[in-house]
């Protein structure tokens, strides 16, 4: 029982106890009254009746009339003549009159009074005595008014003492509800402040909370800034701020092969020519600031450009990866722009004539490999090296796309057909790889969905990847009913073998109106399966235009057993302001962030950071895309709690 409820019957029976002996002391009190009053109303009766029957002379029919007289007035029970001797000389009697009052309130609390009793005289000569009892029952009606009146006034004081109790402890409940619930929040990782107490006793309580809260808050405030400096020195190259060589090569695999990006995209490459000789010209500490001005002008330009990535290769050599095609040529021209200001501001220290940049870049589909995207924009580099164009060269190529795997129908109208048609004739499967433990058992199934589009003047569709469908469906709004198909054949294969699955969501989706909704209801007619079901969203549904969507999206399907995650997450976590009031579940963090850390502490520092930062916040942490057994068991080492990729694949245990 809790001790609100505890307090309340406490404070009932007290009060009933209270008010019953309150009760009782006013009806005994009243019985009293009653008997005193009945008694001195025997006596004053038998006072006045023997003064009348002293003054008939001694007349005993005179006596005997005078006193039927008085008793036929009807409000005695007995009266009696005695004579001196004690004989009865007259008596009359009457029943005891029936009233309103209950009999059981007659044998409970009955009225005992004394007869009234009156010496008779003839002169100076006695001639016996009168005895009188009155009638009691309007004693009797007159304490079961009284009694009724008392109960109802107590049932009142009762119900209006019990309200103004409930309203003071209401009062009190409403402050310890508050700090469970702030309790609840803390243990979910959500840092709430509740108001002060009114209470004088639970005003410290509340006081301390929030300062602990605060406290706690400021703690995580400090770690994620903490974060940030790792990995600024596990990632970052310190003089330009843009990512090292090796944490660029990994970002630019996984951006490869995400699914939300279209299948072509850019790549350039800058080199500042002759660093020794601008070196030699300009000295180390100038030569430094003009790396840092290239740098600055390429985050410059990966701040407005989302996707996009920068990075230092080695000492002259810089690299801009462009997540769109055809843009190529603008954004080129665009940081060409950028580098010539660059180029004049360095010139103003003594470098004008030395300095000399050389651009080159490549379009590519994005299933070609690492090395032909590299190769491509080497060689368009090393044409622009050998040019004469002044302080900056640049040269572009675009490398055509071999041949489609499915040649789709052009424009929005024939797409939105393609997966409308997909979707209605269950043309739907989903591919399933292994989350593994420490051990190698399988937490659970990475579950990414295939469409079946027809080809262009193809009756038979060819399934294709997120790769394919997802910008098709994302430019026709239909993100949220192909999520709607992904999870309903997760719920069905669930329930076949009782395996957990997690299926990936686009942010798109949360855009949609009825989506949440429409989400809920489909997990709630498979309750079962439902509490086997994960759902993934990429770390740009946690940036502030989603952030709300995403936190309902928690909280709407958290009471049915699904668990939320992020995936393909890294430096994007430090920037997520309130990370711990999403009610996450887990986070994949992204193989960029993960690669080669076997073979460098400074990574691995970082990664581990990371780890211990989530499980603070009572999330469980996954690597994403690891190949490599030597990165695998040095992530378990920093406390991964599973991984996938193609090493999970190899390592499963049955």
């Amino acid at each position: 029982m809790s001790l609100i409820r505890q307090m309340s019957v406490l404070l009932v029976l007290a009060l009933s106890l209270a008010l019953s002996g309150s009760l009782a002391v006013a009806v005994h009190s009243m019985r009293e009254v009653l008997q005193d009053q009945a008694r001195i109303k025997n006596a004053d009766n038998a006072q006045a009746l023997a003064l009348a029957v002293s003054q008939q002379g001694g007349d005993a029919a005179l006596i005997e009339l005078l006193i039927s007289a008085q008793f036929d007035t009807g409000h005695y029970q007995e009266l009696r003549w005695l004579r001196a001797d004690g004989r009865v000389a007259f008596a009359r009697q009457a029943p005891q009159q029936a009233g309103q009052a209950p009999d059981w309130l007659r044998r409970l609390l009955p009225i005992e009074a004394a007869p009234g009793v009156a010496q008779l005289s003839n002169g100076w000569q006695a001639i016996g005595r009168i005895e009188l009892r009155s009638q009691l029952t309007y004693a009797y009606d007159a304490l079961w008014q009284g009694l009724l009146r008392a109960a109802a006034w107590s049932v009142l004081l009762t119900v209006l003492a019990l309200l103004m109790a409930q309203a003071a402890l209401g009062r009190i409940r409403r402050p310890l509800d508050e700090l469970v619930a702030q309790a609840d929040a803390m243990s979910e990782g959500q840092f709430v402040t509740v108001p002060p107490a009114q209470v004088p006793e639970l005003r410290a309580l509340t006081d301390a909370l929030n300062a602990m809260v605060q406290r706690i808050k400021r703690m995580f405030e400090a770690q994620t800034e903490q974060l940030g400096l790792l990995r600024q020195q596990a990632h970052c190259d310190a003089l330009t701020g843009l990512s090292l060589r090796k944490h660029f090569m990994a970002e630019l695999a996984s951006a490869l092969a995400r699914d939300d990006l279209p299948e072509r995209a850019g790549l350039l490459l800058l080199r500042l020519q002759d660093l020794a000789g601008v070196n030699r010209l300009l000295g180390r500490e100038a030569t430094d600031q003009v790396l840092a001005l290239l740098g600055q002008a390429l985050q410059q330009y990966t701040g407005r450009v989302s996707g996009s990535l920068a990075g230092r290769l080695n000492g002259a050599d810089f690299a801009l990866f462009l997540p769109a095609p055809d843009v190529l040529e603008d954004s080129a021209q665009a940081l060409a722009e950028a580098l010539r200001l660059a180029l004049q501001q360095a010139a103003g220290q003594g470098g004008n004539g030395a300095l000399r940049l050389a651009l080159g870049g490549a379009e590519l589909a994005r299933e070609q490999p690492l090395s032909q995207w590299f190769a491509q924009a080497d060689e368009a580099l090393a044409q622009a090296e050998s040019s004469s164009q002044g302080a900056l060269s640049m040269v572009l190529r675009k490398v055509e796309q071999g041949a489609s795997r499915v040649q789709l129908p052009s424009g929005e109208r024939a797409w939105r057909a393609q997966i409308e048609a997909a979707l209605a004739q269950g043309h739907t499967r989903l591919l399933q790889y292994p989350v593994l433990d420490r051990d190698g058992h399988l937490l659970h199934w990475e579950c990414p969905l295939h469409l079946g589009l027809a080809a262009r003047h193809e009756a038979t569709p060819d399934f294709v990847n997120a790769q394919t469908w997802l910008p098709l469906a994302l430019r026709t709004q239909l993100s949220a009913e192909v999520d709607l198909a992904a999870l309903a054949l997760a719920l069905e294969l669930t329930r076949d073998d009782g395996q957990m699955r997690a299926i990936n969501l686009a942010p798109a989706s949360l855009q949609t109106q009825d989506f949440v909704a429409r989400l809920r209801a489909l997990l709630k007619s498979q309750p079962l399966a439902a509490r086997q079901i994960a759902l993934e969203l990429d770390v740009s549904a946690a940036q502030p235009h989603s952030f709300d969507l995403l936190r309902e999206l928690s909280r709407a399907v958290h009471p049915l057993g699904v668990r939320v995650g992020l995936e393909h997450a890294g430096a994007q976590l430090q920037r997520i302001e309130r990370l711990y009031e999403l009610g996450l579940d887990f986070v994949k963090l992204d193989r960029a962030v993960l690669l080669g850390v076997h073979e460098d502490a400074s990574r691995a520092g970082f990664v581990r950071s990371l780890v211990i930062f989530l499980h603070s916040l009572s999330l469980q942490v996954y690597g994403e895309g690891i190949d490599d057994a030597r990165d695998a068991q040095a992530l378990l080492d920093c406390g991964l709690n599973g991984l996938t990729g193609p090493w999970a694949t190899g390592h499963r245990k049955n």
